[in-house]
């Protein structure tokens, strides 16, 4: 039986301590950090950072469903940002850097509203974007794997439980 591979987006600030967190986990194969939800085409890191493309840092989480659901990526991803915070993420400012989540079907779409909804009832302001899968484009090479090939943690994403 061949095992199903799937895709997962999630835009949280700096896509390098994003992709460090998701590659922690079990069941993940692959994080690519790149850009989506900007009208140019091919954009480079170099435009994204100035905002004006309408492009946000994002990654590409490639997962085996087997090992680990679209639930637990999306609970590690709140937990390891501040869904809170409006055009940025701590000392990285500006929209490129905006919290959001990129769904590919209407069923991982009812899961991030319900986990919004358990946070709301926690006591959150969740101002997390909630919107369709659009063009992905890759960063460039020395942006993946990052933190990694850099031998060092991520200044501002760790994580934080609170499901």
């Amino acid at each position: 039986m061949e095992t199903q591979i799937k895709e997962a987006y999630f835009a949280g600030g700096c896509f390098w301590g994003v992709e460090y967190q998701f590659r922690k986990l079990n069941g993940v194969l692959d994080v690519i950090s790149g850009f989506m939800g900007g009208e140019s085409q091919e954009p480079s890191y170099i435009e994204v950072k100035t905002g004006l493309t309408g492009h946000l840092e994002t990654v590409k989480v490639i997962y085996d469903p087997s090992k680990i659901d679209y639930a637990s990526l999306c609970k590690l991803f709140f937990e390891i940002h501040d869904f809170t915070q409006i055009g940025g993420q701590g000392p990285d400012i500006g929209d490129q850097y905006s919290s959001a989540i990129f769904y590919n079907n209407e069923d991982e779409k009812k899961i991030i509203l319900d986990l919004i909804e358990v946070l709301t009832q926690k006591g959150y302001e969740v101002v997390t974007e909630v919107t369709p899968t659009l063009i992905f484009w890759d960063a460039e090479a020395y942006h993946q794997n990052y933190y990694n090939r850099k031998g060092t943690e991520p200044y501002c994403h760790s994580r934080t439980l609170i499901f």
